[in-house]
């Protein structure tokens, strides 16, 4: 993590960057996932990612993002459930132009950037998969070849169970009155907590990077 350390603008300000989340949920050697909250009118310190990383939207608000260079800034719209995969990106930050509270979860992949543990990691086997048969009310958000995400919407009192193939998975819950991240291990099944009420549902993250 970069917090702290001293960069200097365009026009020679010198500028301290700040954390890339509000605070951490989950961290191992594989992945570290952050909170970003921000209310109406906040924005984020300037930050650096050194590591590729995943945003989930929770709640969403219109935004945008400066950078730090002078390029022109980015107008951002995300739909909760949503999902995008990014690169290491140049310093930048991110404000919530909306009258509504922004809320992500963004987790970093440590092992294809500068922060790789070097731990070793031995792929498991199979697909991963939801145990139940018939249709199950998901749809694939992002198909990579490092990441996938699958967007699952369960309806109320409803539960699957997902079983863990060769690729270590984060299961997100997108729900504003109990969120929660697991990660699963190859092998590891997790059945999704069901809900009194249909919320906005899950993603599963799977790390296919590992294969």
């Amino acid at each position: 993590m970069t917090a702290g350390t001293t960069v200097q603008a365009p026009d020679g300000t010198e500028v301290v960057l700040g954390e890339i989340g509000t605070r951490v949920l989950l961290e191992n050697s594989r992945v570290r996932v952050w909170e970003v909250s921000l209310a109406p009118g906040e924005a984020q310190a300037w930050h650096l990612h050194h590591n590729p990383y995943v945003v989930l939207c929770l709640a969403t608000s219109p935004c945008h993002m400066d950078w730090l260079d002078g390029s022109a800034a980015r107008e951002l719209s995300e739909t909760v459930g949503g999902s995008v995969y990014r690169p290491v990106s140049p310093v930048h930050m991110l404000t919530n132009d909306g009258d509504s509270p922004y809320l992500n979860r963004l987790i970093e992949l440590l092992d294809l950037g500068e922060e790789a543990s070097g731990e070793p990691y031995a792929p498991g086997e199979g697909v991963g998969r939801f145990s139940e048969v018939g249709e199950i009310p998901a749809k694939v958000v992002v198909d990579d070849t490092d990441v996938q995400v699958i967007h699952v919407t369960p309806d109320a009192g409803e539960t699957y169970t997902w079983n863990t193939g060769a690729h270590p998975t984060l299961i997100v819950d997108l729900d504003l009155d109990s969120p929660d991240v697991t990660y699963l291990q190859p092998g590891d099944a997790y059945a999704l907590p069901p809900k009194q009420t249909r919320t906005s549902g899950f993603n599963v993250v799977e790390l296919r990077y590992y294969s």
